[in-house]
């Protein structure tokens, strides 16, 4: 009997207390749908913005790892110039044109590399 007679009082409150025109329902629909779009169209849009920036940093980071990589091939073949030259010279008994041209060679790469390497520890001292 009293618990038919609180379900019978409680539905009769919420009766009374619930009245709301078709208008403010679509209302209070629209703001209760919007307000968590919104906040995760901010969330979407800040992480989205990290990772393009993610990304064009780690490609950066890959481009310097190909001219790297580069210019320690070309050393590795200027140092292969190098030692035919002084072997041809050996077996001549005299120096030649390769030899000098040799030298110049390995010289240009050893620059390279050096001002490259030189490049790369400044960026990272200041980016990082």
């Amino acid at each position: 009997m009293w618990r038919g007679l609180f379900v019978f009082y409680f539905c009769e409150e919420v009766s009374q207390m619930v009245q709301i025109d078709f208008v403010d329902l679509i209302v209070a629909f629209i703001a209760a749908m919007g307000v968590p779009s919104a906040v995760m169209g901010l969330i979407v849009w800040r992480l989205k913005t990290r990772m393009e920036a993610r990304e064009a940093s780690q490609d950066k980071k890959n481009a310097d790892q190909q001219q790297l990589f580069l210019l320690i091939v070309q050393s590795t073949r200027a140092s292969i110039a190098l030692g035919e030259a002084t072997a041809h010279a050996m077996q001549r008994g005299h120096t030649n044109g390769d030899m000098e041209a040799a030298l110049k060679y390995a010289a240009d790469i050893k620059h390279k590399q050096k001002d490259f390497l030189a490049e790369q520890g400044i960026h990272a001292l200041l980016d990082e």
